[in-house]
Order: C-alpha cells, then structure tokens, then sequence
C-alpha cells in the first residue's frame, strides 16, 4: 500500500522531496486502514485515477535521481 511505504520513508529523505505529499498520503492509508471515517469512494477514486499518476511520474524522477547520485 503506498501509504504504508510513505510512512517507512525517513522524516529527512521525505523533507529533502517537499513536492510529495507525504502527510496526506499517510493520513489517507490510516483512514482507510483503521476506519476513521467513512470512506468517501468517489474521492478515493478521484485520487486513484488524477493524483496517483502524478505521484509515481515524481517518484519515479526521485529513485532515478538518487541512483544517478544517492548523496
């Protein structure tokens, strides 16, 4: 669940990436896991097919970068 792997992602590594909205990603997976309110499909949709895309085009440039050079 990409949720679960932005929560594994350092507190440094997610504030030297302040375009990745790692709050928001967090809190969106403990909603849906722990059920802290009712799920609002059609936003969960919304996010699934307009952000996620996004997301991964910027992650994607991320791992590239730091292969290229991890420092």
């Amino acid at each position: 669940m990409l949720g679960e792997a932005a929560n594994r992602v350092s507190v440094p590594m997610r504030e030297a990436q302040p375009r990745i909205p790692w709050a928001k990603i967090i809190g969106q997976r403990n909603v849906i896991a722990h059920g802290y309110a009712v799920i609002d499909h059609s936003r969960l949709y919304r996010t699934v097919t307009e952000d996620v895309p996004g997301l991964i085009a910027e992650l994607e440039q991320i791992v590239k970068a730091l292969e290229t050079d991890p420092e």
